[in-house]
């Protein structure tokens, strides 16, 4: 069967099997939150460590900057490190979709820039092409699609390796941001909705209705997908597991609310808002449709899912795509963010290294097939948070070059140990 035919039914096997764990029917222990906690401890043993580390390195760090700066866990440096980590997770999710399919993309860093740049040149007066702050965005949007797109060709089509092609786009567009800008040397953002793409802080009240609609939605959808479950009489799984989750979302989120509206904070930052939206939106295409079961199947084995009728092309080219977008919307609330753009926006040490780290760290797999967007979030915040905290200590740019290294390279030893491990368990 050839790549053009794109169809395929939602109970394909191969799919199916490719599928994210938290997509494939299963009971996850029974006996309520003790059988959820053996199953748990089985799935460790058995060398899935699912976020487990990062967690745990997340509140190791934020326990020890908090015992060295007594600036760290104030509610003004929360609502701050919010910010500081929407960027690099907005590019992150983008990421984990490429890893997902066994492909890298090493153009973020400038693709980021190069659409950043865009949105600051079309709002920008003085070059004579104003448009509204909305269409400037969109353009953005357009163009990190479009260079996806490229990007994809490129790979799926004519078969050119990613790391080339990626590697290519990324010295091309860089060379793209010095002579767009040009003499210039900087662009300067005036347009108010640009700005407070990245800028605008929720007020108190709105923040306490977001925690509120994130809480109820959150459990509607989990309510939807047990009556669904019920419906087609599939296994409801865990129900006290599922009852769980919910509770300790909610909580979650009404404390990251409260940390923001407390003392001289703020608020909650509208860009921590697009974040959960996005994180929100691309677990559901992942999870939820036709399409995140083809990447996943794309990535677990690119020739069983051409052979079962998946169009391999088509999901590389989308995926591409899909990198490059989030690149875009990273790029605009950076540009947001810093209030312009100068010709070293996008680089590779910011985005590119923080990126890529950040999916890995998260959990996504080096090889593809294996990974979740939310790790993207939770890569970017462990990265955030020594940044943030090593920032607050004075610590030295080199110091904190070495030990982002270092982490990147744990958690890509972790990867390689538990897939081997898992792969002796024959899981």
């Amino acid at each position: 069967m050839s790549d053009q035919d794109s169809t395929l039914s939602p109970v394909d096997p191969v799919a199916s099997s490719a599928a994210p764990p938290e997509a494939q029917v299963v009971a996850e222990g029974e006996g309520g939150l003790s059988g959820a906690w053996h199953a748990y401890v089985t799935k460790l043993k058995a060398g899935d460590v699912g976020s487990l580390p990062v967690i745990v390195a997340l509140v190791l760090t934020t326990a020890y900057f908090t015992y060295r700066s007594a600036v760290f866990f104030t509610a003004l440096n929360f609502a701050n490190l919010i910010t500081q980590v929407a960027v690099t997770a907005l590019i992150a999710i983008g990421v984990v979709f490429v890893l997902l399919i066994g492909e890298i993309d090493l153009s973020i860093g400038s693709v980021t820039g190069v659409c950043a740049v865009c949105v600051a040149w079309f709002a920008q007066p003085e070059t004579g092409h104003t448009v509204p702050g909305v269409a400037a965005m969109f353009l953005a949007c357009g163009l990190g699609l479009a260079i996806g797109f490229v990007n994809g060709v490129f790979r799926a089509v004519i078969g050119v390796p990613s790391f080339i092609v990626t590697l290519s786009a990324l010295l091309i567009y860089n060379g793209v941001i010095i002579r767009w800008i040009g003499s210039q040397a900087t662009i300067g953002i005036q347009n108010e909705t640009i700005n407070n793409f990245a800028n605008y802080w929720l007020p108190a009240n709105w923040g306490w209705a977001l925690a509120a609609a994130v809480s109820i939605g959150f459990a509607l959808v989990t309510a939807f997908n047990i009556w669904s479950r019920q419906r087609a009489g599939l296994p409801l799984g865990n129900v006290a597991l599922l009852v769980f989750k919910v509770g300790l979302v909610s909580a979650l989120t009404w404390i990251v609310v409260a940390i923001c509206n407390h003392g001289r904070s703020p608020g909650v930052p509208f860009s921590g808002v697009i974040l959960v939206v996005m994180i929100a939106f691309w677990t559901f295409i992942a999870r939820r449709t036709t399409f995140g079961r083809h990447v996943y199947a794309v990535g677990g084995n690119p020739e069983a899912a051409r052979r079962s009728g998946i169009n391999v092309k088509f999901i590389r080219i989308v995926v591409f795509m899909i990198s490059s977008l989030m690149c875009a919307i990273g790029g605009i609330v950076l540009a947001g963010s810093l209030g312009g753009v100068a010709t070293d926006v996008g680089s590779y040490q910011s985005t590119f290294l923080a990126a890529i780290a950040s999916a890995v760290i998260g959990g996504t797999s080096l090889v593809g097939g294996r990974g979740r967007v939310v790790g993207a979030l939770l890569g970017a915040t462990v990265l955030g948070t020594i940044t943030n905290g090593l920032g607050l200590l004075g610590t030295s740019a080199a110091i904190e070059l070495m030990i982002d290294g270092t982490i990147l390279l744990l958690a890509v030893t972790l990867d390689t140990l538990a897939r081997r491990k898992l792969e002796q368990s024959g899981r």
